[in-house]
């Protein structure tokens, strides 16, 4: 009798889980290796609020993913359409025309199916009220083609997942951190694994990795990002240090991407320096649009409506890292305050409040307050009035005669109270990574498959260049992760 083949995935995300599962569809034997402790599993995608971007062509497609959604939630929100083409051309354009067309391509093109995938193995997904609909007039309407999300968010997401792939007989191994690859001229035959003080060597026919970009490692952070970078705060796990991308490239993968790129946001100038599950992603604070940011000089230095959150909070982390000190202070009115996220109410928040401007100018630690009065003033002056503000749309509400203009969702800052948050740099994942093909296998620097290897996630390059649309990464890690447990259980199958 012929023994089954063997697959490793290295890596317990969102990316390994769904190619775990993929694998195990596939008829192989699967091992998981989660680096982090039981209580630390998930990786990033543990840390994150669980949204995910999916092309749709209407409500219909979305009933396949929410299919409890009730005739009165549909009744009042216009859940619009996200069709292929408008997804592309947003992942084309925020990479500034970048990203690997065909990889990019098959992304798109998954999303729905491997979502619908998803849901079919338990995770259930929802609408994100809330964080990306507005209601105006009695009905509620989505905003920047991000409509989906997972229950329970990150966590919900891994819980999901870990669940089907135990129900699977997927072996989950924790505490378990892959050292480096077995491999020969013949390709990949297993991985050098530690766990519990001990290392041993672990056979397989094909091996995934999908252990997560190189964002906690200080100073791959500093050699390949650049200076000051090993001073930003990490947003999820501190196990993501770049194994997976190491020990790939140790035996002849290509490197491909943005290796000085990564998702940075503006994230809580005082939190921890990684992330905090008990918090999760509330350290984030994504509300700029509604009001202005100002820097230790008190001057503006980004136009903070340029686009729906959705598309520039992915790299403004890196403009707020720039600033003298590495710091902003996030300013709104009593105008827009109700529009804030939940995450601006937590309570490990850096905020001040105040009745006047002068009072505010006083309470905003390592700020020039004459020059923010100043800068504030010309603010007010330059702000559209005549133009309707819609926070559901580009409004077209700006500013006019300033050197950095603001675009969209210009309101005057003249409504007491006046409330404002301390922002720095928080780095999610690196864009850098490794090349892979359109059916997830590893290259080599002479552009040839590593047999016997595969890759997904947050390690691969090529895909993000310089920012990334809005819950667009957990979906790359889902539609690769799919395709690289196929392809391996199926390299495997032929090893």
């Amino acid at each position: 009798m012929t023994a089954q083949r063997q697959v490793i995935v290295v890596g317990g995300g969102n990316a390994g889980l769904c190619a775990a599962l993929s694998a195990r569809e596939q008829g192989a034997a699967v091992t998981l290796l989660e680096r982090a402790p039981q209580e630390a599993k998930g990786g990033n995608s543990t840390f994150t609020a669980g949204a995910m971007r999916v092309a749709y062509d209407g409500v219909d497609d979305l009933m396949t993913l929410m299919p409890d959604l009730d005739e009165s939630q549909r009744a009042i929100t216009d859940f619009g359409s996200y069709p292929k083409d408008a997804f592309l051309d947003d992942l084309a354009r925020v990479t500034e025309y970048r990203t690997d067309p065909e990889l990019a391509s098959l992304l798109v093109e998954e999303s729905l199916p491997t979502l619908q995938w998803m849901q079919r193995k338990g995770v259930r997904f929802l609408p994100i009220y809330g964080r990306q609909a507005f209601q105006v007039d009695g009905r509620f309407k989505f905003w920047g083609g991000l409509t989906v999300e997972a229950s329970g968010g990150g966590p919900g997401l891994v819980d999901a997942l870990t669940r089907a792939a135990l129900d699977a007989r997927v072996e989950i191994r924790y505490g378990a951190r892959a050292l480096s690859l077995i491999a020969d001229d013949e390709g990949v035959h297993g991985v050098r694994v530690r766990q519990d003080g001990r290392t041993a060597e672990l056979a397989a026919d094909a091996v995934v990795l999908a252990s997560g970009g190189f964002q906690a490692n200080t100073e791959m952070r500093a050699r390949y990002l650049g200076p000051n970078w090993d001073l930003a705060k990490v947003r999820g796990t501190m196990y993501d240090t770049g194994d997976g991308i190491k020990m790939a490239l140790e035996i002849g993968a290509s490197p491909a991407g943005n290796w000085s790129g990564c998702h940075a946001v503006g994230w809580e100038r005082n939190a921890p320096e990684f992330g905090d599950l008990a918090v999760g992603d509330h350290f984030q604070k994504h509300s700029y649009p509604w009001g202005i940011m100002v820097n230790a000089h008190g001057r503006r230095f980004v136009d903070e409506g340029a686009d729906f959150r959705n598309y520039t909070y992915a790299k403004y982390g890196r403009v707020i890292l720039e600033q003298p000190q590495q710091f902003a202070w996030q300013i709104f009115d009593a105008k827009v305050t109700h529009l804030l996220r939940d995450e601006y109410r937590i309570r490990q928040v850096t905020k001040v409040k105040a009745n006047t401007l002068e009072e505010l100018a006083d309470k905003l630690e390592g700020v020039d307050p004459e020059a923010f009065l100043k800068e504030i003033a010309a603010y007010n002056a330059a702000v559209d009035v005549d133009t309707p503000f819609n926070p559901n749309v580009k409004d077209g509400r700006g500013t006019r005669g300033l050197e950095v203009p603001k675009t969209n969702w210009a309101n005057r800052i003249d409504e007491a109270p006046f409330e404002a948050y301390q922002v720095t740099c928080g780095i999610t994942f690196t864009f850098g990574g490794l090349r892979i093909d359109t059916s997830a296998r590893v290259l080599d620097t002479d552009l040839k498959p590593i047999p016997g290897l595969f890759a997904a996630g947050e390690l691969v390059g090529g895909i993000f260049y310089f920012n990334y649309p809005g819950g667009s990464g957990l979906t790359n890690g889902s539609v690769f992760g799919k395709i690289a447990g196929r392809g391996a259980a199926t390299a495997a199958a032929a090893a």
